[in-house]
């Protein structure tokens, strides 16, 4: 059998590094051999390919050094920074907030935990992840940088010296430039050479192939100039409307805090391309951050109708289920993610709460277990916390205690064990803990309002009444309507005036 065709067969059937084998075969018998070249570049792309559509990983020099902002002082639901205070659904008092003072949606999204755009972010901030001491800093770009050199090292070598190509004569010859691009983008991750390429190919292409448009509004959009890939989309789109380029067009104005023009643009996609569940996910996604949980999940509803086995849409509708006070509901729709197949600690874990909250007290310690199975260092503390929780709800307050001090055992960083450490150390008359606790609460997680007034409530039975006005205004900082803090506010206000 020829071994070119050998090679095609494999790529085909994603045996990619068999045919890698081939061609690295061919090409030293015969280094000039464009077809096993062209072979070769396609396979080592297609190992290393990213769907990137939905990538919305930020390093820590993109987030500190954000200026995308329009307006310093944007109204609410026009901007990522500025969500939509009044929000249709529960209150930070009933469904907790991420870092960046939005509600947790039922589905883990990079885009959706990030700081908001111009939002103010500190370098110990930046630095400590999503949530804090979890995952490490990411640099800018730094993880395509590492994935492509872990690669060449373990093929051997480098297979393209990009930086000895004359562009230009490649650029002649749209296969091998196309597949040239691509290889460039996703194998080597270098966006200038790939945006050298792409604005030669295009001129030679007499700017009338949209997919070279396309490419260089992908390579400015990793380079940071998102005005420029703005104007190379909507070109595309001119030229031959995509759907995937629509989402990256989309994409550019969430990171310049446009949020309604991204989702004007996709729900006229969406009616151009009827069906099409990406486009609505998109749409909700950004309701999502902007507080506005409503219409997202209206559009999460939309997708189900189209999608029946949308992992997204089910997860996020079970979490607004949840949260909503209907448990009963939330439990469906996992049951439904458990019978397409889906595994993981998380998903075990939020089966055993809906249980417990159902009254289905038979069931949720057997979820809670296949949770701690499936479990690693990045969800443990997860686990053992919502155990300490089931624990307080049915009065055993030992086996609460020891599940929070496992968790924050597991992960030292993990605020809301800390916070209910505290509660349960001041019901053993253990006070000085209980303040250690609610301010290492307050230090790791600032966008929490519950250790900061449970720090204040305990400074003001101490007598600390200057402290508990300070945490008092804290917690209003995090969370403006919490009723208990402007009571607790107005009785100190009333003391200092009598005093």
């Amino acid at each position: 059998m020829d071994p070119v065709v050998l090679a095609i067969s494999r790529m085909r059937r994603r045996r990619l590094d068999d045919a890698l084998e081939i061609c690295s075969e061919l090409l030293t018998q015969n280094p000039y051999d464009q077809t096993v070249w062209f072979l070769k570049c396609r396979t080592l792309t297609e190992k290393n390919w990213i769907d990137d559509l939905e990538v919305e990983e930020e390093g820590v020099a993109d987030i500190l050094m954000d200026e995308n902002a329009t307006q310093a002082a944007p109204r609410p639901g026009t901007s990522l920074a500025r969500p939509l205070t009044q929000s249709s659904g529960p209150n930070p008092v009933v469904r907790p907030q991420t870092q960046s003072g939005r509600p947790l949606t039922g589905f883990a999204r990079s885009a959706s935990t990030r700081p908001g755009t111009g939002q103010q972010v500190s370098l110990e901030g930046a630095m400590s992840g999503m949530r804090p001491g979890t995952s490490r800093p990411v640099t800018s770009g730094g993880r395509f940088v590492r994935l492509g050199t872990a690669s060449m090292v373990s093929d051997g070598g480098q297979f393209i010296h990009v930086d000895k190509l004359d562009l230009k004569k490649y650029a002649q010859r749209p296969a091998i430039a196309k597949a040239l691009c691509d290889y460039i983008l996703y194998y080597d991750h270098n966006p200038r050479k790939a945006l050298e390429l792409a604005a030669e190919a295009t001129v030679a292409a007499d700017y009338q192939d949209w997919w070279w448009k396309a490419r260089l509004g992908k390579c400015y959009f990793q380079l940071g100039l998102y005005r420029d890939a703005e104007k190379q989309f909507k070109s595309a789109i001119q030229q031959q409307d995509m759907i995937t380029t629509n989402i990256e067009l989309a994409k550019v104005y969430v990171r310049l805090d446009q949020p309604n023009t991204a989702m004007d643009h996709l729900t006229k996609a969406s009616e151009k391309f009827v069906g099409e569940t990406h486009l609505l996910l998109g749409v909700a996604r950004i309701y999502d951050q902007l507080n506005d949980l409503e219409n997202g999940v209206a559009h999460y509803k939309k997708v189900l109708q189209l999608d029946a086995c949308n992992v997204e849409a089910i997860a996020s509708l079970a979490g607004h289920h949840f949260y909503t006070d209907q448990p009963e509901i939330a439990l469906r729709f996992y049951r439904r993610l458990v019978q397409m197949g889906v595994q993981n600690a998380e998903l075990w874990n939020n089966l055993g709460l809906c249980c417990f909250y159902a009254s289905q007290y038979d069931m949720c310690l057997g979820c809670f277990e296949k949770a701690l199975l499936l479990a690693d260092d990045t969800n443990l503390a997860d686990v053992w916390y919502n155990i300490g929780q089931v624990a307080v709800g049915i009065g055993d307050l030992v086996l609460a205690y020891q599940a929070f001090k496992i968790a924050v055992s597991v992960d030292s960083n993990h605020a809301e064990s800390f916070n209910n450490l505290g509660v349960l150390e001041l019901r053993k008359g253990n006070i000085d803990p209980a303040r250690s606790n609610f301010s290492t609460a307050m230090r790791l997680a600032e966008f929490m309002y519950e250790p900061a007034f449970n720090g204040a409530l305990l400074s003001f039975k101490l007598g600390d009444f200057q402290e508990s006005y300070e945490l008092s205004h804290k917690a209003l900082k995090a969370f403006d309507q919490h009723t208990d803090s402007m009571e607790l506010l107005k009785q100190l206000k009333q003391h200092f005036t009598s005093l």
